[in-house]
């Protein structure tokens, strides 16, 4: 028997839009949508340039076993992590929101005051939990004793990314993931990376890269701490008026969130720590490699969930579910379509992407494959889980990302001692794969909602044209004499001009030309 509450479904026409007011509606929220994800987006491809280039120089100074210790260490941060949050970063989003919009400065003032304290209280006790035990995990888990010597800073990492998560969540509920993102992407990335040349060029090695984590950390904290003070309305920053205790809402989503997160660890995390386990840090190194490269690819996704998923709640709310619909189709088209590019590039080059890194890492090129077909499907459903978590059916969501959780730890164990790292990318993609159909399905049966409708085969003209650019140059790439970098660059961006192109030849339809003039207008305005 189904555990979830009996949620109302309301069937929703999919089929060509309403002119009209809805066409207004529709206008204006994908302009937000426009403004702020535009930003985020443009953040997200600073560092993904900025940090491929960087990865480059890691991979190649400290080497993958190096680089394989901190992965491992972080591993230990992440899980720690999950309890340290208490839920309550992604708890901001939806509730700063809903407390500024009805004014409830009160509960606003609470929430944030609170919740920064918890936090504050959590990580002091899981840090000293984490110099603890680490020693042990170190030692007989992983066996890596040189990371031991690491925990005092990892632990710091801990309180820092703790905060920082829970203040940017925080501007997210205010809305302006406009300037959050300035702050971590274009202030915080550039100060890790200097802090990192410098220190590693001094001879620190990886205890160089690691206290440059912790200066970017203190840098973007403080900024985000003055940019919350600035955005909250002053009735709310008045201490002499009291704390109130975070409403029982609060505490039944957070717990419902630290679920989703705690599952979620174990679908993102389990395949690292078992290749530590069965293998040794270097296939640990190889493999994070390829999986933070794995992770660029969903970025426009990631870009639109952004200001996406407090717009979910509020038109669920006031119960427009043809709008929603009418943009989650929209969106997740343009996703799919945007993200096609990026992903034939990756695979169609995957073993040169893996030889800039150095000879070490050129083994890695299955995974980056594998993993990004799992991602392409991540992006081609849209933002599922969000609309699952932001309309009342965090239940449905939190069982799914328990079957996902049970799904992925069984198959790196079956998969990892008989395959070794590139068993760990089948699990991965595969447990992505069936996450993501089955959000999809509980989308359409909670809220009526489905993205896909005969508009979609228009991609397949520009899906086609930027795969046959892309391996022409493939073909070419042996008789170059050129950098591979320069040659996957230009091979990335011919691929986007041949399938923007031939998508403009095909035709667009009444809501995509919405989108193309909102992001006409905002490429123009940087010119």
């Amino acid at each position: 028997m189904d555990s979830v509450p009996a949620q109302k479904t309301v069937p929703v026409q999919l089929g060509p839009p309403a002119p009209a007011a809805g066409t207004q509606q529709f206008r204006q929220q994908m302009g937000q949508i426009s403004r702020q994800s535009s930003v985020y987006f443009a953040g997200a491809i600073f560092t993904t340039a900025t940090g491929y280039l960087f990865k480059v120089y890691l991979a190649r100074v400290l080497g993958a076993e190096a680089l394989g210790t901190y992965a491992l260490g972080m591993t230990i941060v992440g899980f720690l992590s999950l309890f340290n949050a208490l839920g309550l970063p992604q708890s901001a989003v939806r509730f700063v929101a809903s407390y500024s919009a009805a004014e409830k400065m009160d509960l606003l003032r609470g929430f944030i005051a609170r919740g920064t304290v918890l936090l504050l209280a959590s990580n002091l006790l899981l840090g000293a939990a984490l110099l603890w035990l680490g020693q042990w995990i170190a030692v007989y888990f992983y066996h890596t004793p040189a990371l031991r010597s690491y925990l005092g800073l990892f632990a710091v990492i801990m309180l820092l990314g703790a905060l920082t998560s829970f203040l940017g969540q925080v501007l997210a509920g205010y809305k302006d993931v406009a300037r959050r993102t300035v702050i971590t992407d274009f202030i915080g990335t550039p100060v890790v990376m200097l802090g990192t040349l410098g220190l590693v060029a001094g001879g620190l090695g990886l205890w160089g890269y690691i206290f440059a984590q912790v200066l970017g950390a203190l840098v973007v904290l403080a900024l985000l701490l003055g940019m919350v003070w600035k955005l909250t309305p002053k009735a709310a920053r008045s201490f002499s008026a009291g704390f109130p205790r975070l409403e029982k809402e609060v505490i039944s989503f957070s717990a419902v969130v630290f679920g989703v997160n705690f599952l979620g660890f174990l679908s993102s995390q389990a395949d690292k720590i078992l290749i530590g386990f069965y293998l040794n840090a270097r296939e640990v190194g190889i493999y994070a490699i390829a999986s933070a490269l794995v992770m660029f690819v969903p970025t426009i996704l990631q870009s639109v969930n952004q200001i996406f998923s407090p717009m979910i709640a509020d038109l669920h709310v006031r119960g427009d579910y043809e709008l929603l619909g009418r943009i989650f189709q929209t969106l997740t088209k343009w996703i799919l379509g945007l993200t096609v590019p990026l992903a034939i590039t990756i695979i169609v080059f995957a073993r040169p992407v893996m030889h800039i890194f150095g000879r070490d890492f050129e083994a890695g090129w299955p995974i980056l494959v594998i993993g990004t077909v799992g991602q392409l499907v991540n992006c081609g459903v849209g933002s599922v889980g969000f609309l699952l978590l932001m309309s009342g059916n965090e239940k449905r969501l939190i069982r799914i990302q328990a079957y996902a959780a049970l799904l992925m730890v069984v198959l790196n164990l079956l998969l990892i001692p008989r395959w070794g790292i590139a068993g760990a990318a089948v699990a991965a993609a595969l447990t992505t794969v069936v996450t993501n159909a089955w959000c999809l399905k509980d989308v359409h049966t909670a809220l009526g909602l489905f993205p896909y409708t005969r508009s979609y085969f228009r991609l397949v003209p520009p899906i086609a044209g930027a795969l046959l650019v892309s391996l022409l140059l493939r073909a070419w790439l042996p008789n170059v004499s050129h950098p591979y970098w320069l040659l996957l660059g230009a091979g990335l961006v011919l691929a986007y001009v041949a399938f923007i192109g031939i998508a403009l030849a095909v035709g667009l339809d009444a809501d995509d030309r919405l989108i193309a003039e909102a992001a006409g207008g905002r490429i123009r305005a940087l010119f």
